[in-house]
């Protein structure tokens, strides 16, 4: 038989381990990163809201790109 030295399982424990980190860093960083919408981020409405509160906008250009936003 093969010892597989102090692992238990022969090399079968590093490589669960090294599997193990990589899921939790995968998960990390897909949940954590910048693709995640949280609460700090403006809707496109809000965005719009606020473009025409500044006065960018017309009331006009404001309600078709309100009314686009919708659809």
């Amino acid at each position: 038989m093969h010892d597989g030295g102090w692992w238990p399982m022969g090399w079968m424990g590093p490589w669960w381990l090294f599997l193990l980190i990589l899921v939790i860093g995968v998960w990390y960083f897909t949940t954590s990163g910048k693709g995640s919408r949280d609460a700090s981020t403006p809707s496109p409405e809000e965005i719009l809201k606020q473009r025409y509160a500044k006065g960018e906008l017309d009331r006009e250009t404001y309600e078709r790109m309100l009314s686009d936003l919708r659809k």
